[in-house]
């Protein structure tokens, strides 16, 4: 199972549903907007972080924090990356660790989540217009 359908399988489904209609909602909302406004819009999208990203780089952050301060200030610090190097290995197994929860009610989707918003406002910015015929023979 991929990541993505882990984090989600591991959320709450209250949360899926509030996060799946705030992408409802924005798309509804940019289908009344004009194509520059879209393409503002998937701009933001293509630089939003995923909760793979967030939890990656915030716990390589407070290890490596954890790591320093152990060697450098006091031992006791090594217990940071002890505690935050095994929610890193479990969220790689099991698409959950204790931060998840946290984070999804906070909104922080996955990746593709912030693709289904991507690829349904390059839908309605007519990006697959031309691709549905590409090749195709014309009808008689």
């Amino acid at each position: 199972m991929e990541s993505a359908d882990r984090v989600r399988a591991n959320t709450s489904e209250a949360i899926n549903r509030r996060i799946d209609r705030a992408i409802e909602a924005r798309v509804r909302e940019y289908a009344q907007k004009s194509s520059v406004e879209i393409t503002r819009r998937i701009d933001e999208l293509d630089r939003e972080w995923d909760i793979e990203r967030l939890l990656e780089t915030n716990a390589s952050a407070l290890a490596f924090t954890g790591l320093l301060l152990g060697i450098t200030k006091n031992v006791k610090w090594l217990l940071l990356p002890a505690v935050v190097l095994p929610f890193l290995f479990q969220h790689a197994v099991q698409g959950w660790c204790p931060p998840v929860p946290l984070l999804r009610r906070l909104g922080v989707r996955t990746r593709k989540e912030i693709d289904r918003e991507k690829y349904a406002l390059k839908a309605l910015r007519g990006d697959f217009h031309t691709t549905e015929t590409a090749g195709l023979p014309k009808p008689d």
